[in-house]
């Protein structure tokens, strides 16, 4: 779909959009257009139950006195309270309602708001932005599709006094959204198309936006150590990978700075191993390499935008395989950091892999902080459904950044305790750790955290569990079904509040 922003004109042809806010209020736009076709908007919000809401919508077909086909009227509310995830919901939910009427462009007009969180050309941005969330599909492999079903929509057209600055405020957010569409179609993929290898293929493409892009084999990682996450790996034939993807776009003084540092688990598919998963459901585990997924958006993201920072992201790419040759229960691996750990389930597994991908990355990079991201257990659905992310931290004031980040966009974290009580259900008898707990199913999220802080070596760090986050059955204004990108928006906007240009 394409975008483009315009000063306020009422459009010759196709469909157009305008604001009615809280209790029937019309907007000048509304007004004139009511004017225009001698009061059809009033007597429709007459005889409707359109209260100008938040959400609402009223479609008026045809309407005499004016040239369009229809006009699609949407409620704003209280306009002094909207925010700039309000928008975007806006802009998505537009995109929906006229796929579902047919319409193949529109004309979008936002007089000026009162808002006092975001500024009307921002809102118009942000109204593109969201349209454009909405508007994703993956239909890589589909063969034909039912026109009906087809979307229609080809053209948004946003308009409103300083459409220039809305359309720089734009340019901006398209960066970002690029960043989640490649996260999206990453988590996305079957695991037959996305494996280690081609994952790292996907990552070398960002080299193109002047990313450094370095991929280690698993003669490299033996080499390093890394026990940990080659021994998740043994079974599959698809070799293992950790890809290292460095931005460095801080200048001048700052240019010397410590790094960014975001670390994801690349699971590309979880059996289980050896602990083999029940078969119902288990082709969901193609995307447990959400949180790999999430740090390559990002990447793309930062990078696509020039942000001005040093980030890393590091990423461990893996198979869990039941192969003859896979690791079993009982077996006792050595991680890089020397660290010992007997494997009591082998379906605990994306933990190994990031126990080695965040000791290199500490070790090589002395990062400012490290945030890792990781489908990591099912454990924090039962806790928090689908609505936040878990958020364990040896840091308040990195934790307290990221929840004010994610309560900014729409994309949500709650921090959950930790402490050496649950630390010790990690102690092993005959290791100096065991990678599940001896607790049973109680605390499971917290201890896997517990586990992951073994190899932080007092770096600020956060571990954002995202298994209940990272895919969606359920069809929102800016996320539809599959892959929902969630990170990517969240990490941007506390790069951006917390460290670009400070």
């Amino acid at each position: 779909m394409k975008f483009a922003f315009s000063e306020i004109s009422l459009p010759k042809r196709g469909s157009l959009a305008v604001a009615v806010y809280a209790d029937k209020a019309l907007s000048p736009t509304a007004a004139e257009v009511d004017k225009k076709t001698k009061g059809a908007v009033s007597r429709a919000l007459e005889t409707s139950r359109f209260k100008g809401k938040k959400g609402d919508f009223l479609e008026i077909m045809a309407p005499a006195g004016l040239e369009v086909s229809r006009v699609l009227l949407f409620g704003l509310g209280e306009t002094e309270k909207l925010t700039q995830t309000d928008m975007e919901t806006l802009g998505g939910a537009l995109v929906k309602r006229l796929n579902a009427s047919g319409a193949r462009s529109v004309t979008v007009i936002l007089d000026e708001l009162n808002a006092t969180a975001i500024k009307t050309n921002e809102a118009a941005a942000a109204v593109a932005a969201g349209a454009m969330m909405g508007s994703y599909r993956f239909t890589k492999y589909k063969t034909k599709e039912e026109e009906d079903k087809a979307p229609s929509l080809t053209r948004m057209t946003v308009s409103c006094k300083g459409s220039a600055t809305a359309r720089k405020a734009f340019a901006d957010m398209e960066a970002l959204v690029e960043g989640v569409f490649l996260t999206r179609d990453l988590v996305s993929e079957p695991a037959n198309t996305l494996y280690p290898e081609s994952f790292a293929a996907r990552c070398l493409e960002l080299t193109e936006l002047g990313v450094e892009v370095e991929v280690l084999d698993e003669a490299k990682m033996q080499r390093l150590g890394m026990g940990a996450l080659l021994g998740v790996g043994q079974g599959s034939r698809r070799d293992s990978r950790l890809v290292v993807m460095q931005w460095n776009g801080a200048t001048g003084k700052k240019a010397g700075r410590k790094p960014l540092a975001f670390v994801g688990k690349g699971v590309c598919f979880d059996t289980g191993g050896i602990s083999l998963k029940p078969g119902p459901g288990m082709e969901e585990m193609k995307w447990d390499m959400g949180g790999a997924g999430t740090v390559t958006g990002l990447m793309k993201a930062l990078a696509g935008r020039k942000a001005k920072v040093n980030a890393v992201g590091v990423i461990g790419l893996v198979e869990n395989m039941p192969d003859g040759n896979a690791q079993r229960p009982g077996d006792i691996v050595t991680a890089m950091s020397g660290t010992t750990i007997e494997i009591l389930n082998t379906d605990a597994e994306g933990r190994l892999v990031l126990a080695d991908a965040l000791w290199y990355t500490q070790d090589r990079f002395k990062p400012e902080f490290m945030i890792d991201l990781a489908t990591l257990t099912g454990a924090i659905i039962i806790t928090l459904g689908h609505e936040n992310a878990g958020l364990f931290s040896n840091n308040d004031e990195l934790s307290e950044r990221l929840f004010a980040a994610g309560k900014a966009v729409g994309e949500g974290v709650w921090r959950l305790p930790m402490s050496d009580a649950y630390a010790k259900q990690i102690d092993s008898p005959i290791a100096d750790l065991q990678n599940i707990g001896s607790g049973g199913r109680g605390a499971g999220s917290i201890v896997a955290a517990e586990f992951l802080a073994k190899f932080v070596n007092d770096v600020p760090w956060a571990h954002l569990d995202i298994a209940g986050m990272a895919w969606s059955k359920a069809d929102k204004p800016t996320v539809p079904k599959g892959g929902t990108g969630y990170g990517v928006r969240l990490l941007d906007k506390f790069v951006r509040d917390y460290y670009e240009g400070k």
